[in-house]
């Protein structure tokens, strides 16, 4: 077995907002490179929580995160140098183009031969023609085509994702995934991310962590989710674990 991209140990998050909110309970897990790997449960569940802690935004109260077999409290400007983020309720900057946009991010991460990489980006989430326009102008589903062309930037070798087809048409959306597994297929990229659309998940996931209450309650591949809980599709699984 390689050695785990991410290993979360004991991992607890509460806040205190007046009464203590347990957001993520003493989780445990590991994921390794080159997995996608679905992030599923109810709102309130854990999983932006989580990914937010991962990204060292959010300090645990509790446990540890290892990536890259780093200690993310030691060496997060390392870890977040190989590591990249996308949602779909992400903003950037409106008055700016696409292009400057990611120009700015280029330079952030430190990108080498920016121009032909930022070019690279937008043709292949099929925004190129839309650099010049000011972000403002954009839809909420091209925003988030651009949220993950700078996601991809960097050449990530772990990408976090929430909800990042959210926004998107059902068109789109499956010329996104189809995008995403062929740019994970040739760069050997891990992928955690979260979705409430069970489709994409059945599409993407290699398997699946379920949380429920800030523990994971369930976990495999979407075949083995469905043969455990005896359904027919993944949707109905996660109407059975989240109204149990």
């Amino acid at each position: 077995m390689p050695e785990p991209i991410i290993k979360i140990k004991g991992l607890t998050k509460k806040f205190r907002d007046g009464q203590e909110t347990l957001a993520v309970d003493h989780l445990s897990f590991e994921i390794y490179s080159g997995e996608i790997v679905g992030l599923l449960g109810p709102n309130g569940a854990g999983k932006t929580t989580l990914i937010h802690m991962l990204l060292g935004v959010l300090l645990p109260t509790e446990g540890s995160i290892e990536i890259f077999g780093m200690d993310l409290s030691r060496s997060r400007e390392a870890i977040l140098s190989e590591t990249n983020f996308s949602s779909a309720y992400t903003m950037m900057p409106m008055s700016l183009t696409p292009f400057q946009n990611l120009n700015i991010f280029a330079r952030l991460y430190g990108v080498q031969q920016s121009r032909q990489k930022i070019e690279w980006a937008l043709k292949k989430m099929e925004i190129w023609d839309l650099r010049d326009r000011t972000t403002r102008g954009l839809s909420s589903g091209q925003i988030s085509r651009l949220n993950l062309a700078k996601a991809i930037l960097n050449d990530p070798k772990l990408l976090l994702l929430d909800e990042p087809t959210a926004s998107m048409d059902p068109d789109i959306a499956d010329k996104t995934r189809h995008i995403l597994k062929e740019i994970q297929r040739e760069r050997q990229m891990t992928i955690l991310y979260t979705s409430h659309n069970m489709v994409e998940v059945e599409t993407m996931a290699d398997r699946i962590l379920f949380l429920q209450k800030g523990k994971i309650v369930a976990e495999g591949s979407p075949q083995a989710l469905r043969s455990q809980f005896q359904k027919g599709t993944l949707e109905e699984v996660f109407l059975k674990i989240a109204r149990t």
